[in-house]
């Protein structure tokens, strides 16, 4: 459509053309200057408006298209498990104990799915492993959902086999961004995915607290199911990935080692170590600041809407924010700065007063940053990464699966600060650990002149 109108206007500037000319030699010489300056003019300006229309289907890459794909992970993950699984085990009689360990087993794939993620570097295109491992997740939720107790040993093992599958839609959409070849592509991309995940993470939240109270276990299961496979189909729209020309078993692991070797095992690849290992921008305080609201005199249902939905959407829309930051900015540089914001941001509850306004306030800020602070780290992955060559899922699960230390560590650190200052203590602790261990990374980066840590070879390869 955009082509069409592209040429109707160029068409358009022709007929121009000729009314100019059959103009000029009848009105003569005298006006020839200004009918070739309005000819050149309209002809230049036509041909500007046409390749606009046309340029933006140009573009093979669609970035857009990674807040789609990670549905089936946000909606399992983030959706159901950390979300609504508490709200049914309550419904149906288990404890809270109970509850908070079979949702800690079922957390643990994403710590450590570094471990099966590389078979999506095997046999079949990433996009199609995707599908698959979505497809799988699925059929697991149904099974599990026509389960009488979801606390049954039965039903707790197909939900931790379904979590293992939707990370390696995690493992799938890490391998297919590290293939882009545009920074600012990459960087889109990374606002895209984690704006999706958490957009759509709250809205599986939301879909199974609210039709868990009109119709039964069973039928809940086939929409939730529907939810995680049904977007997977968008994959068909993903990049398409190159494949590798013809190989032999050796010459492949070979590969793989040069590829591990390019990204984890040079000197360049220590500070993004630290990167993904240091405490600023963790998020750890997101689960901790609900504990914190009484002590601002903030209601319940305050707390409910500040730090569920509402908050879903504030983290989904500072992911999307990064997308204004420029492309000329490192990566690395780019997420420790908004990481120092972040911290920053905790200084609000820390030292404001103990009002309802001080705690809406700093929390607002608190999840729009850190929302930017995940898309961020995600770009900063994927440079450490380089290019995806043939081992990308498993380099990037790796590097992935490294972001959660900090969480695990800072969420223990704050609540030393808790436990020794009180409320205050818990946002002090964290804005001061977080933004001195930020400084010193940045003051390392602004140093630097080499944009990546490795420079991996695309491979060689064939349509």
């Amino acid at each position: 459509m955009k082509a069409a109108r592209a040429q109707h206007l160029l068409s358009c500037v022709s007929s121009l053309h000729c009314r100019n000319q059959h103009w000029k030699k009848s009105t003569g010489p005298r006006l020839l200057r200004y009918t070739s300056t309005f000819r050149h003019t309209t002809y230049q300006g036509g041909i500007y408006l046409a390749g606009f229309l046309k340029f933006p289907g140009t573009t093979k890459e669609r970035p857009w298209v990674f807040a789609l794909l990670i549905i089936p992970m946000a909606v399992l993950s983030n959706g159901v498990i950390s979300g609504g699984l508490s709200f049914l085990l309550s419904k149906q009689g288990v404890d809270m104990a109970r509850s908070a360990s079979i949702i800690s087993l079922l957390n643990l794939p994403q710590t450590i799915y570094f471990l099966w993620s590389p078979i999506t570097d095997f046999w079949i295109r990433r996009r199609t492993w995707l599908m698959l491992a979505a497809t799988a997740a699925a059929i697991g939720l149904v099974i599990v959902f026509q389960i009488r107790s979801l606390a049954s040993p039965t039903a707790v093992s197909l939900l931790f086999l379904s979590a293992c599958f939707a990370q390696l839609v995690v493992a799938s959409c890490g391998g297919i961004m590290g293939s882009l070849r545009s920074e600012a592509v990459r960087r889109r991309a990374s606002t895209f995915y984690q704006g999706g995940s958490l957009a759509f993470g709250a809205a599986g939240i939301y879909v199974v607290a609210t039709l868990a109270e009109r119709m039964n276990l069973g039928h809940l299961g086939w929409v939730i199911a529907a939810m995680v496979a049904l977007p997977s189909l968008v994959a068909l729209a993903a990049p398409k990935q190159d494949v590798l020309t013809a190989e032999t078993a050796g010459e492949v692991f070979k590969r793989i080692g040069r590829e591990f070797k390019g990204t984890f095992f040079r000197w360049k690849a220590l500070p993004y170590t630290l990167v993904v290992l240091f405490p600023m921008g963790s998020g750890a305080a997101i689960g901790l600041l609900p504990g914190l609201a009484t002590d601002y005199h903030v209601s319940g249902q305050q707390v409910a809407w500040m730090n569920g939905l509402a908050g879903s959407a504030l983290t989904a829309l500072g992911a999307l924010a990064a997308n204004l930051i420029p492309v000329r900015v490192r990566a690395s540089v780019g997420y420790i700065l908004v990481c120092l914001i972040n911290e920053l941001t905790l200084a609000v509850l820390w030292i404001g007063s103990l009002r309802p306004s001080t705690y809406f306030i700093g929390a607002t800020l608190y999840l729009f940053t850190i929302g930017t602070c995940y898309a961020m780290f995600t770009a900063v992955v994927l440079e450490f990464l380089g290019d995806s060559g043939k081992s990308g899922s498993a380099r990037y699960s790796i590097i992935n699966s490294m972001g959660n230390v900090p969480v695990v560590y800072m969420i223990a650190v704050d609540g030393i600060g808790y436990g020794r200052w009180g409320t205050r203590g818990l946002p002090a602790i964290d804005a001061v650990v977080g933004f001195l261990g930020g400084s010193l990374l940045l003051a390392y980066f602004l140093r630097q002149k080499d944009p990546a840590p490795a420079a991996i070879a695309p491979a060689a390869s064939v349509s």
